[in-house]
C-alpha cells in the first residue's frame, strides 16, 4: 500500500495535473484554478488518541490556491483503492488539523477535501458523512457537527467528464473506466502523455502489472498508450518466445499464437488479427487444437 500511496502522490503532485482534477471534479470543467496558483503545504500533523499517545497522521496531497499572495482554498487529495468504511472520520482529524494550522492567520480558509476512489470491482459503498457512524441521540443532532467526504468514483466518470481533463489525468481516468467495463482492456488511448515515467508507474502499481513499469527502461518512442499496448504485446511475444526457446518447444506459428493467447500474453483479439482470423475462428481452432480459451474459464 505504500508504494502505491507514494505513486499516486508523485504523479498527482504535479501542479497541471492537480489543477486538472479540482478544474473538471469540483467546477465541472472550467478553468477555475491555475497551476502556477498552486503551493504545497504541510501534509502532516499529530493528534494526542484516548491511550494518550501522540500520533501522526498524513495527508496524500495538500496544496493552497493562492491568487495575488491571497490564500483562496486548502485543497486536499485523498487516493484509495479500496472503500474505507469510516473516511470521514478520517477526513474530519485531517480537516480539523488544516484548520487549527489556520488558527493564528488573518484569514481562515476553507478546506476541501476530495477522495479519489480507484476500485473498478465496485462502487463506494461505504458512508460519506461523518453523522452516519455515529449513533447520536435525537435531542442532541443539532449539535453534533458533520463531515462530508466527497468521493469521485473515478471508473465510474462519464465520457462528457473524461474529455474535460485537459492534463495526463484524462488517460488515467480513461484507462480505469475501460478496465472496469472490461478487466482485459488493452490500452487504447492515443492521447499524447506528458508525464510517462509518472503514468506508466502509476499503471504498474495500481494494476499489479510489473510489465508497464518495464517499459520504463526503453520509455523512448513511447507517446501514448497505443504505444504503450505495442510495447506490452511485443514483450508478451518475445516471453512466449523465450519459454518456447527454455522448453525446447518447436512451435508453429499458429501453435505460438494460440500459446500466448492461452496465457494471456496477448488477448484474443490480437491473436486473431495475428492471425488474419475472426475471433471465433481463433476460438474454434484453439479448442481443436486442445488449448484453453482465456473467456472459457
Amino acid at each position: 500500500m505504500k508504494e502505491k500511496d507514494i505513486t499516486q502522490k508523485v504523479l498527482e503532485d504535479n501542479n497541471d495535473i492537480f489543477a486538472d482534477i479540482v478544474n473538471v471534479l469540483l467546477f465541472d470543467g472550467e478553468s477555475e484554478v491555475e497551476e502556477n496558483e498552486l503551493v504545497n503545504t504541510t501534509v502532516h500533523s499529530q493528534y494526542k488518541a484516548e491511550d494518550g499517545k501522540v500520533h501522526e497522521q498524513e495527508r496524500d496531497i495538500a496544496k493552497y490556491w493562492k491568487r495575488g499572495g491571497t490564500d483562496i482554498v486548502l485543497y486536499g487529495i485523498e487516493n484509495q483503492t479500496k472503500v474505507e468504511k469510516r473516511m470521514p472520520a478520517r477526513i474530519s482529524g485531517y480537516e480539523g488539523a488544516s484548520y487549527r494550522g489556520q488558527y493564528d492567520k488573518k484569514t481562515i480558509v476553507p478546506v476541501i477535501t476530495m477522495v479519489l476512489y480507484y476500485g473498478t470491482d465496485r462502487k463506494w459503498t461505504a458512508p460519506k458523512n461523518l453523522k452516519s457512524l455515529i449513533k447520536v441521540p435525537d435531542n442532541l443532532d443539532k449539535y453534533v457537527n458533520d463531515t462530508k467526504a466527497n468521493v469521485f468514483e473515478i471508473a465510474w466518470l462519464t465520457d462528457e467528464q473524461i474529455a474535460k481533463f485537459t492534463s495526463d489525468y484524462k488517460i488515467v481516468a480513461n484507462f480505469f473506466v475501460n478496465k472496469r467495463k472490461n478487466k482485459d482492456y488493452i490500452p487504447d488511448d492515443k492521447t499524447t502523455i506528458k508525464h510517462v515515467d509518472e503514468i506508466l508507474k502509476f499503471l504498474s502499481v495500481m494494476t499489479g502489472d510489473n510489465r508497464y513499469e518495464e517499459i520504463l527502461s526503453d520509455k523512448e518512442g513511447v507517446s501514448n498508450m497505443c504505444d504503450v499496448a505495442q510495447r506490452l504485446e511485443d514483450r508478451g511475444i518475445e516471453k512466449g518466445l523465450q519459454k518456447g526457446r527454455e522448453e525446447g518447444l518447436s512451435l508453429g506459428g499458429n501453435q505460438m499464437i494460440y500459446s500466448l493467447v492461452e496465457d494471456k500474453s496477448i488477448s484474443m483479439e490480437k491473436g486473431a488479427q495475428k492471425l488474419g482470423i475472426s475471433v471465433e475462428k481463433l476460438r474454434a481452432n484453439m479448442i481443436n487444437a486442445g488449448y484453453n480459451c482465456p473467456d472459457m474459464e
